[in-house]
């Protein structure tokens, strides 16, 4: 593509690449210099004008768009027209959203004339919702090069998981002095957390604080309808033999992950019973305020293995902002309710 200043009897059969106003006339960027239009502009006084003339083997900047567009939408992402080089990618249903991030990083890496931007990967989305943007810089870019960003973008990198498990299990173990009030409102916080989603409570247990007692009922649910496996720890998880992961080993189970670098939410467990997924919660998950625990459940509410690596990899974002319920700080302790 040319692009320069002309005289504006050279600019007919390109691109006006600024908007032109002179007297009662306007010419906006982007609009087709016709014999007419560049009469009306010498007859305004206007001698120059900065154009851009496409070349043979031009794609023009919608047509990248649309195409860049395409090749980076795959599982339940629709591509929106393009408008002045711009094609938005929308979720068509609710879950989260997987990017290939390398995908993207060796997209925007090919020519600054290419670019797009995502919402953070795994973010939990709705139906309809925007989830990436791509944007052609100039008025058109070679086709060579138009090819070689859809191969670094390669196919499918953004993606959507829909949601797939909708019957959760909870399980509340039980100390002297814990009030059923505070476990009332936990069950109501879960409750709004997966409502959003279509999931909810099919199950809510109440037992004591003891591995065994535990394991049983852990057990029990495993054996059931139940999807996912929620536990909150009357007493926040300590160790790998405490009585959660214990429980959960006891019930035929395995601790997958114990520890989250993400907090609030540092004390996260998570597991694994007969093939469906026990997240051992901690106790900011009691808050309705986003946390650790909203990372995680959602990832495993649409079928998305959570391993070790996954969840070591959340430091880099994951200190999340205070909240108002702990009674210190972080700069002068850490509250064991809240972790």
């Amino acid at each position: 593509m040319k692009f320069g200043q002309v005289p504006v009897e050279e600019a007919i059969g390109a691109l006006a690449a600024h908007s032109v106003r002179t007297g009662e006339m306007v010419l906006k960027k982007g609009t087709l210099v016709t014999l007419d239009v560049a009469m009306r502009l010498k007859h305004a006084g206007v001698e120059t004008l900065i154009a851009a003339r496409f070349e043979p083997g031009d794609i023009t900047e919608d047509e990248a768009a649309f195409q860049l567009a395409h090749a980076l939408a795959g599982n339940n992402v629709s591509v929106e027209a393009p408008f002045t080089g711009r094609s938005n990618l929308h979720a068509e249903t609710a879950g989260v959203l997987l990017i290939d991030a390398d995908a993207i990083h060796g997209l925007n890496a090919v020519d600054e004339a290419m670019t797009v931007a995502t919402l953070p990967a795994y973010k939990p989305i709705v139906a309809g919702e925007m989830v990436g943007t791509v944007k052609i810089i100039p008025y058109a870019i070679p086709e060579v090069l138009l090819q070689q960003g859809i191969e670094r973008a390669g196919k499918s990198a953004l993606r959507i998981a829909p949601y797939a498990r909708r019957r959760v299990g909870v399980v509340s173990t039980i100390l002297p002095g814990l009030k059923p009030s505070v476990i009332d409102k936990t069950l109501a916080v879960l409750d709004r957390r997966l409502e959003p989603v279509g999931a909810r409570v099919t199950q809510d247990r109440r037992v004591p604080h003891e591995a065994a007692t535990l394991a049983q009922d852990l057990a029990s649910l495993a054996g059931g309808d139940t999807e996912l496996i929620v536990v909150f720890g009357a007493s926040a998880i300590a160790d790998r033999r405490d009585v959660i992961p214990s429980a959960i080993e006891r019930a035929g189970g395995r601790v997958e992950h114990f520890g989250m670098p993400v907090d609030p939410g540092n004390l996260l467990l998570v597991g694994a019973i007969g093939g469906k997924p026990v997240i051992g919660a901690p106790g900011c998950a009691r808050s309705p305020k986003e946390n650790g625990f909203d990372w995680i459940l959602h990832r495993l509410l649409a079928d998305v293995p959570v391993a070790r690596a996954d969840i070591m990899s959340l430091g880099v974002g994951g200190l999340l902002m205070e909240i108002v319920s702990r009674p210190q700080p972080r700069e002068g302790g850490e509250s064991e309710a809240e972790a």
